[in-house]
């Protein structure tokens, strides 16, 4: 599961035009995540678009298991 720190992003749209799928704007001009078609086929350009970050705002966060 990846995550954007909306109060590091810069909101300059690296991410959006890497990899558009998963990486879009929301209403309010934040930067949200669609987590749920993030597939074996897309799964590099979202690293791509991880690595661009000018100041590192995605990152990636391990499920948690529920037992």
């Amino acid at each position: 599961m990846f995550k954007v720190d909306n109060d590091k992003c810069l909101r300059c749209g690296m991410c959006t035009g890497i990899c558009p799928d998963v990486f879009s704007f929301d209403d309010e001009g934040n930067i949200k995540v669609n987590n749920e078609i993030i597939n074996e086929e897309n799964i590099d350009s979202v690293n791509e678009a991880v690595s661009a970050c000018p100041v590192t705002a995605i990152s990636k966060e391990e499920k948690e298991n529920k037992d």
